[in-house]
């Protein structure tokens, strides 16, 4: 038990030991709740079918014109407040990104779009990794593709197992 403390106190990971499963159990469904992955959302929006929500673009013009997911709403965070009613289904499930997992920005319109009342779901990784896992974009000048990033996506798979 002893050498088991003196590891811990001096191990950067287990400095503040892990939680209760039951409490990561809490946290990491209740992340899940509130966050999808971009090879999700891809996935969804290739399937034949309708996928249940609307992707939101949190960005600027200058930066949706850069690219952007196919399909996606074009909705400034600054301008949710005034304009969501107009663009948006209060009864659909909306899913916002912004530039990628540096940027707090599509988080920030998730909040707005909460306060308004929508269900929404924050896509981890943002147009950075929609873009480097090698899914289409659109830019001003056309759609496009970027030949996937190995560090990102599985070379030889459409399925990472996760």
């Amino acid at each position: 038990m002893t050498s088991q403390l003196t590891a811990s106190v001096g191990n950067p990971v287990l400095r503040v030991p892990p939680d209760s499963p039951a409490a990561a159990a809490a946290y990491f469904g209740a992340s899940l709740a509130f966050h999808a992955d971009v090879s999700d959302v891809a996935a969804a929006l290739a399937a034949d079918a309708d996928p249940g929500f609307v992707v939101l673009d949190s960005r600027s013009t200058a930066s949706w014109d850069q690219g952007h997911i196919p399909g996606a709403v074009h909705l400034p965070t600054a301008l949710i407040a005034e304009q969501a009613r107009d663009l948006l289904d209060p009864a659909v499930p909306v899913v916002t990104y912004c530039w990628g997992p540096g940027c707090n920005g599509g988080a920030r319109a998730a909040l707005a779009l909460a306060e308004l009342g929508y269900q929404v779901k924050e896509m981890l990784g943002g147009f950075e990794y929609w873009a480097r896992e090698g899914f289409e974009f659109e830019t001003w000048e056309g759609r496009r593709r970027r030949t996937a990033d190995p560090f990102t996506a599985p070379v030889d798979s459409d399925d990472c197992g996760c």
